[in-house]
């Protein structure tokens, strides 16, 4: 595989920003002519990281590039901060990392890279935090994805969440940023009521929710999200993991799950390592 790393201005984030994108590289015994010059686009998972993380993240602590390859899947790993994956106006000139995916970065990769911008060659995916934007970005534009993977986290009723002792300076900034707490739930981040009214929608991406089952931070949501949706009737896919707490070990297990839910049927077309 092939390992960019992109550093550029953006407009939505107004400053500096890092993207690192796995594109499937050069066969052996193939001439760079006719590999390069095909116009192929791939396949491409958007790949999101967790808290504290960024877009190192994902290529320094699992073996993402190796699955990637066996599938000649691109792989879009970009760095949000803290932000929940939303807009944050306040902060600094502006921080709008939710626009920012779908309206700067989706554009550049689609319009410099050899990537599909076809909804069937589209998957979002991401762990924890990442997992919550992940989730939001699904729901919001079911137009751009195929399926999303929402590991070690899942919608979250903020109602009953905002004064909660593990999450409250965390949900404190949410509901600020929000403008309060019916600011929040008429946001995109409000996935918890979304989940119920777009059970029905048959445009939705395929959807599957992950956690290990002695994950002290998103276990019992994911068991109480997991009721909510199947009694709304939301098409999704639930799995939970003995022994597995919120950690990479876990995380690992999960990107290899995902790739071959998203693409079952090419193993074994890219690289060996």
């Amino acid at each position: 595989m092939a390992l960019f790393h992109l550093n550029f201005q953006s407009k939505y984030l107004s400053g500096n920003t890092d993207v690192n994108v796995i594109l499937p590289d050069l066969p052996r015994g193939q001439e760079p002519g006719e590999f390069y010059g095909s116009g192929k686009k791939y396949k491409v998972l958007w790949l999101l990281h967790g808290t504290f993380g960024d877009y190192t993240d994902w290529v320094r602590r699992s073996n993402v590039e190796l699955y990637a390859c066996e599938k000649n899947l691109a792989v879009v790993m970009p760095s949000a901060q803290n932000t929940d994956y939303a807009n944050w106006d306040g902060f600094g000139l502006g921080y709008k990392m939710y626009d920012y995916l779908t309206e700067e970065l989706m554009p550049l990769i689609y319009g410099w890279l050899p990537v599909s911008d076809k909804r069937e060659d589209n998957f979002i995916a991401g762990l924890s935090m990442g997992g919550r934007g992940a989730c939001m970005y699904a729901f919001a534009h079911p137009e751009k994805f195929a399926a999303a993977y929402i590991m070690s986290c899942c919608p979250q009723d903020m109602r009953e969440q905002k004064d909660d002792k593990t999450w409250g300076d965390r949900n404190k900034n949410r509901l600020d940023n929000a403008g309060g707490l019916e600011g929040y739930l008429a946001s995109p981040q409000n996935t918890w009521d979304l989940t119920a009214s777009l059970a029905g929608h048959e445009n939705l991406p395929k959807l599957y929710f992950t956690c290990g089952n002695a994950d002290p931070l998103m276990y019992e949501s994911f068991r109480k999200f997991r009721a909510y949706a199947e009694k709304a009737g939301l098409k999704a896919e639930f799995a939970e993991l003995e022994g597995y707490s919120h950690e990479w070990r876990f995380w690992e297990w999960c990107i290899q799950d995902a790739i071959e839910k998203f693409v079952p049927d090419t193993a074994g077309q890219g690289n060996a390592f």
